[in-house]
């Protein structure tokens, strides 16, 4: 059988200890989420995080690194993703901007305030992604190459 992830991109956007997280409603069942979204035909995963953080927060998003590349299929199933997850960091709301519907809020959180929140992760990638960050572990961006 052929393998065929989906591919998505996300941003780990930190200011002092906290983490710039999305709060969405996927499956009828409130989350939090870094920006985060599918890279789209043509788009390097550069330019689909930075357009994912600005449809998603508003925000222009800055990518400093490439955090990782993470696996994970969803229990259960045969889906599976392939994220690029970026660091990174944002200006302020552009003035006037609308953010993509789906997104209920935008939180600024603690490690400690994912993990034990009133809101669940989205999915397990979104502590390891933080953890990851908090650990100081990502490579150049430029390591990415679009070909043609």
């Amino acid at each position: 059988m052929r393998w065929s992830p989906s591919v998505t991109v996300a941003a780990v956007i930190r200011r002092d200890s906290r983490f710039l997280l999305v709060e969405e409603s996927p499956s009828g069942h409130n989350v939090i989420n870094q920006p985060a979204g599918h890279v789209e035909f043509g788009e390097s995963p550069v330019e689909a995080v930075c357009r994912e953080v600005r449809e998603e927060t508003g925000r222009d998003f800055a990518a400093d690194g490439l955090l990782g590349v993470y696996q994970w299929t969803i229990p259960g199933s045969q889906h599976t993703y392939l994220r690029f997850c970026f660091v990174g960091s944002v200006g302020e709301v552009l003035s006037g901007y609308r953010t993509d519907p789906d997104i209920l809020d935008t939180h600024w959180l603690t490690r400690e305030e994912v993990a034990n929140g009133r809101l669940p992760p989205r999915s397990p990638l979104v502590l390891r992604c933080i953890d990851d960050a908090l650990h100081g572990t990502s490579v150049p961006v430029g390591l990415l190459h679009v070909v043609g």
